[in-house]
Formats: C-alpha cells, sequence, structure tokens
C-alpha cells in the first residue's frame, strides 16, 4: 500500500494556547502544530516561518517537565494577562507577572505576542 494514498492524516499539535486578560484584545486562543501550522482564535491555517517554528518545537520541548507537573503559578499584584498552555505532557497555568516562573514561559509569552501580531495579524 502506498503511503500516498492514505488522506486525512494530521500533523501533532506542539501546543495551544489560552491567552485572557484586562485588555480589549487579550483573549486569543492559539494552536501549534510540528508542521509549523498556526491558527489563531479559530480562524485559518496560517505558517510559522522556518525559525519561528524552531522556536515553537524548543518551547514545547522545555515546557515538559513544567507540563508533566501540571505547573500552576499565582497571578501577582496586577496582572494584566493569564495564561494557560495544553500540550502532550499536560498543562501549564501561569500570568505576565507571576512569580516564580521559569525562563520557557518568558519565552512562550514574547513567542504567542510575535505570532499574533506577524503571524495572525492581531492587534496587540
Amino acid at each position: 500500500m502506498a503511503l500516498g494514498a492514505c488522506t486525512g492524516v494530521k500533523a501533532a499539535d506542539l501546543f495551544i494556547v489560552y491567552r485572557s486578560g484586562s485588555t480589549p484584545h487579550a483573549r486569543l486562543t492559539m494552536l501549534v502544530n510540528e508542521e509549523g501550522d498556526v491558527h489563531c482564535n479559530g480562524g485559518p491555517t496560517l505558517k510559522l516561518s522556518d525559525s519561528q517554528l524552531v522556536r515553537a518545537r524548543a518551547i514545547q520541548e522545555e515546557l515538559h517537565d513544567a507540563a508533566t507537573n501540571h505547573l500552576s503559578l499565582a497571578p501577582g499584584a496586577g496582572s494584566v494577562l493569564s495564561y494557560y498552555v495544553r500540550e502532550e505532557n499536560g498543562n501549564v497555568r501561569f500570568s505576565d507577572n507571576s512569580a516564580g516562573r521559569p525562563p520557557v514561559l518568558r519565552q512562550l509569552q514574547l513567542f504567542v505576542l510575535q505570532t499574533a501580531q506577524q503571524v495572525c495579524h492581531l492587534p496587540e
């Protein structure tokens, strides 16, 4: 049987991020898969650049321990944005100013912001 004859095979998801907050454009759902496809707020399939995909994969790998342990960090005073991230090993909850955030969560925040603006063309 030829593999090319198979249809409906989808790439695995790297992660999905749900962002919420107190600003007008805070609410965001971003799904990123291993082929570099990204969906923002249920919109059309868009493509990450090769360098963005490498960053997304690195973030997913670095999220492993936090997700496996279901890391949940409380927001600090004056928090504006909250994040819930799900990936194959578990999930992570944190806010933009949670104390004790591992560096990967800051990297994820930047990735989400830049991808929303540059790929999805959403206002921030």
